[in-house]
C-alpha cells in the first residue's frame, strides 16, 4: 500500500497550499546544537521527498547561516513546487532594524543566500521589538514595493505577544498582510492562540504556528539555558517529559500529534537539521491526523492524559517579549 501523503492546507487568501508540517530552518543555523551542514542539506531534500513543501528561515538564525544552508538544499528542489519564507527586521539577539532602507536591502541579501530570484513570503520578524506604528507606516509599505517588483509574493508578520496582530491588522488596508506567524502559543502548555483564530480568519490571514515544542520546553533533554520561561513552567515541562518517558512515549511526538488537528492553522513549523528528525516528525503528523496508525496508540493516549494533567496549572503561562507597550 502506498504511504499516506502529507496533507496541505490553504494559506489564507494567498492561493498557496502549504504542507501541514513545515520545515523550520533555525536549526540549520546551529541555533540549538552544532550541525553537520551536509546532513542539513540532505534533510531539506528528505523533507521535500516526504511531502513537505513549506520552508521557513530568517537572517537572524545562526547569523545568516540558516539561509545559506537552506539555500543549498533548496537548489536541489523544483522551485515551482516549494513555498519559501524568510524574514526582515531582526538580525541579532538585540539587533533590530525595521527601516525601509534596511528591510529592502535585507530581502536582496536573503535572496542571494537562498539562491532564489523571489521569496513566496517575506515576514516582519518579531515586531514587538519595535514601535508597531513603524511597521504599519514604514516597513510594510517598503515590502509592498518589493512585491510590486516581484521580489516577494506575499507579506506576513511574526511575534510572541498576541496583541500585536490586532494592532497591525486593524491599521492596514485589507490584503496588505497575508499571514501571521505565531509561536509558543499553540502547544500542549499554551493554547492561547485559539482565542485569536476567528479574528485572523475573518481578516483572511493565513495562520502559521511555530515552536510546537515551546522552544525546547517540551523535549526530553529540556530547554536551552537561554529559555525565558519561568522556573515553574520549566519544572512542569520536565515533569511532563518524565511522565511521558515513564510510559515509553515521546513528549515531542505527543505535542506534534495534538497540534496539527485544527484545520484553521495552515502549517506548523518544526525545526529540523537531520533526515531522521524529518522522518520521525512526518510520521507523527500522519498519525496525529489519523492517516497512519501508531504502534503505541494506547500508551500515547494514556501519556497524553497524564501530560495534560501535569501542564494544566501552567496552561497559557508565557513570558514578556519586546517593548513593554507591546505586551
Amino acid at each position: 500500500m502506498a504511504a499516506p501523503k502529507m496533507p496541505r492546507r490553504a494559506l489564507g487568501k494567498t492561493g498557496l497550499e502549504v504542507s501541514v508540517l513545515g520545515f523550520g530552518a533555525s536549526p540549520l543555523g546551529g541555533v540549538f546544537q552544532a550541525i553537520d551542514e551536509e546532513e542539513g542539506v540532505a534533510a531539506v531534500k528528505e523533507a521535500f521527498d516526504r511531502g513537505i513543501n513549506f520552508f521557513d528561515t530568517s537572517p537572524f538564525y545562526g547569523d545568516t547561516r540558516s539561509e545559506t544552508v537552506l539555500g543549498r538544499g533548496l537548489a536541489l528542489l523544483p522551485r515551482d513546487q516549494i513555498v519559501v519564507a524568510t524574514k526582515v527586521g531582526r538580525y541579532g539577539a538585540e539587533t533590530f532594524d525595521f527601516s525601509a532602507a534596511r528591510v529592502t536591502a535585507s530581502v536582496q541579501e536573503s535572496l542571494a543566500r537562498l539562491q532564489l530570484s523571489y521569496v513566496d513570503l517575506i515576514q516582519c520578524h518579531d515586531i514587538e521589538f519595535t514601535h508597531l506604528d513603524q511597521v504599519v507606516n514604514e516597513t510594510l509599505p517598503a515590502l509592498l514595493k518589493l512585491k510590486e517588483h516581484g521580489l516577494v509574493r506575499h507579506i506576513g508578520i511574526t511575534g510572541l505577544p498576541l496583541k500585536i496582530y490586532k494592532h497591525v491588522l486593524d491599521r492596514v488596508v485589507p490584503g496588505t498582510v497575508d499571514t501571521a506567524l505565531s509561536y509558543c502559543h499553540y502547544s500542549l502548555n499554551d493554547r492561547s492562540l485559539e482565542g485569536l483564530l476567528p479574528y485572523l480568519q475573518e481578516k483572511g490571514v493565513g495562520i502559521i504556528n511555530a515552536s510546537v515544542l515551546s522552544m525546547g520546553l517540551l523535549t526530553h533533554q529540556g530547554p536551552p539555558a537561554w529559555h525565558p520561561a519561568s522556573e515553574q513552567l520549566k519544572a512542569a515541562a520536565a515533569e511532563a517529559a518524565a511522565a511521558a518517558a515513564a510510559k515509553g512515549v515521546s513528549l515531542p511526538k505527543l505535542a506534534i500529534m495534538e497540534a496539527v488537528k485544527d484545520p484553521a492553522i495552515a502549517s506548523h513549523l518544526v525545526g529540523f537539521c537531520t533526515r531522521q528528525q524529518v522522518r520521525e516528525n512526518v510520521e507523527a503528523v500522519l498519525q496525529g491526523l489519523g492517516l497512519a496508525a501508531s504502534p503505541q496508540a494506547e500508551a500515547e493516549a494514556a501519556a497524553l492524559e497524564e501530560v495534560q494533567r501535569i501542564l494544566a496549572p501552567v496552561q497559557g503561562l508565557t513570558w514578556p517579549s519586546g517593548l513593554p507597550e507591546n505586551n
